[in-house]
Formats: structure tokens, sequence, C-alpha cells
């Protein structure tokens, strides 16, 4: 019985596998920056503004955490991002 109320507590984690524990770990700081900025439901042009770069780079940033990540959206990098949070 003990088992099973610490299976009952643990939060919902759709999706946080080893993998991409380990590609979280790779993210440089900027990609991690740009990952809080689509967590927090900013656009590409407010990260863009906060971090004081331009909206080109935020694209940039934006494909090699999809890739990074092995997501193919923003939703799902905003997924990602929620499911880190529950770790953090």
């Amino acid at each position: 019985m003990e088992g099973m109320h610490s299976i009952a507590r643990q939060p919902a984690s759709p999706g946080l596998t080893a993998p991409m524990a380990a590609a979280l770990a790779q993210l440089t700081p900027t990609q991690m920056k740009v990952l809080r900025g689509v967590h927090s439901g900013l656009l590409n042009k407010q990260i863009a503004f906060d971090l004081g770069i331009a909206e080109a780079t935020v694209k940039a940033h934006m494909t090699a955490l999809m890739r990074k990540l092995n997501v193919r959206n923003r939703t799902q990098v905003a997924i990602a991002a929620q499911t880190l949070s529950l770790h953090a």
C-alpha cells in the first residue's frame, strides 16, 4: 500500500523521458531563456525584445530547441517546458 501512495502523489508528467531530460541538460543558457519565454506564453517578438536579440535569432533558437527536444512544433516545446517546470 505504501508504494501506491507514493505513485498517487507524483505529479502527472506527460513526456519527460530520459532522452528529454538529457536534452534539457544540453541546452545553452540562451536556449533556456527562450524556453522560459515560450513557457510564459510569450511570442517570438516579445522574447526577442526581452533578451535584446533579433526575432530571427529567437526563431533559430526555437529550431534548435525543437531538434534537441525531439519535438515538432512550438506547442510541444511549451509542453516540454511545462514538464520541466514540474520537475525543477
